[in-house]
């Protein structure tokens, strides 16, 4: 399946969009309007990439939060190029490759309480054209295209705060525990690795294992064969157990994460692929041995930009599982997201 068209492209001043008008995948559409015009300290971003997260699948599927207001134009991580600057927008040069930020006013310190990602309930970015408060973004390392910059905001962000963003950043010697080989996972990997610690990462899948001793992971467990994984990690870290547990799966996994992580430790809240409900959840390892559980949903512009220069000292790559053409190739982009057979990004190229 291709996404249709619903209006004609007839005139040149006409930009696309995609635009989901109900839950499912069956009712995206690419819709055009007026190109839009920056304000005052406003940006017009042409769109060179967009990048998916699992995040994106359910709101497509209206799983995420089925009371946001429709039609919605979904995504949101992308880079692009500015290409005009509103009245007193001087931060960017014309030209620049700038990614956004996921949370729009969320420059650092906590989030407002009623912050609105984009891509829902905010509006997204699979758009030719978006207009940004330059506030809201982050020009991309140098050494990286847009398709690789694309990859950023979500995955990147969330990864780099879960290893740095609270009290005890990660350091040199450090043992890292990173559940799965997705976008924030493999994220987490390289940044652990550039920081110096020891890493651990799981997956069912042995090939994907390979693939992650390649980027660096010092230690691999297929917990599809190892039901008591967490202890398995944990003998693995010399018996102390982990310092940071980059927990990306929920409610099937959180318990074996408890048995991996070490005295003073820390569990990184990120993800519940496998659910939200935890079955039995013994506490005692928590308070007994001063296990602190870290909520993580990605993070300000503020650390945005630390990772930015982390990523341009050590010349990190993200890694892309495949890059699709154009805008009605997002069908296509959600359903090898849907069959979690990725490893690394899933990346959209809207313009050369």
């Amino acid at each position: 399946m291709t996404i249709t068209y619903t209006t004609p492209l007839t005139d040149a001043q006409d930009v696309r969009h995609v635009e989901l008008a109900r839950w499912g995948v069956e009712h995206l559409s690419i819709t055009t309007a007026e190109q839009p015009r920056p304000g005052p300290r406003q940006v017009l971003v042409q769109m060179k990439a967009i990048s998916l997260n699992f995040r994106d699948l359910l709101v497509v599927n209206g799983l995420y939060n089925p009371k946001m207001l429709l039609p919605l134009v979904p995504v949101s991580d992308g880079a692009g190029v500015i290409v005009e600057r509103g009245p007193g927008a001087e931060k960017f040069r014309e030209g620049a490759l700038v990614m956004p930020i996921h949370v729009p006013g969320w420059t650092g310190g906590r989030p407002e309480p009623d912050a609105a990602p984009r891509g829902g309930p905010g509006p997204g970015v699979l758009a030719e054209y978006v207009v940004f408060d330059e506030g809201e973004l982050v020009e991309a390392p140098g050494h990286l295209d847009a398709v690789e910059a694309s990859t950023l905001p979500c995955a990147a962000v969330t990864a780099w705060n879960g290893l740095f963003g609270g009290p005890e950043p990660v350091r040199p010697g450090d043992r890292v525990l990173i559940l799965g080989t997705g976008g924030v996972g493999l994220f987490a990997l390289q940044f652990a690795k550039a920081a110096g610690a020891e890493v651990i990462i799981t997956s069912k899948d042995d090939a994907k294992l390979a693939r992650a001793t390649a980027l660096g992971a010092d230690h691999v467990i297929n917990y599809s064969r190892d039901p008591d994984w967490g202890r398995t990690a944990r003998r693995l870290f010399s018996d102390t157990g982990a310092d940071v547990v980059i927990e990306l799966a929920g409610g099937a996994t959180l318990n074996q994460s408890l048995r991996a992580v070490g005295r003073g430790g820390t569990v990184a809240m990120i993800g519940s692929v496998t659910g939200a409900e935890v079955e039995k959840l013994s506490l005692p390892p928590l308070f007994m041995r001063s296990v602190t559980m870290r909520g993580v949903a990605v993070g300000s512009r503020d650390l945005f930009e630390d990772m930015n220069r982390a990523i341009s000292r050590e010349q990190i790559r993200p890694v892309v599982h495949r890059v699709f053409s154009g805008l009605g190739s997002f069908h296509d982009a959600l359903t090898e997201m849907a069959s979690g057979s990725h490893f690394g990004k899933i990346v959209v190229e809207l313009a050369g």
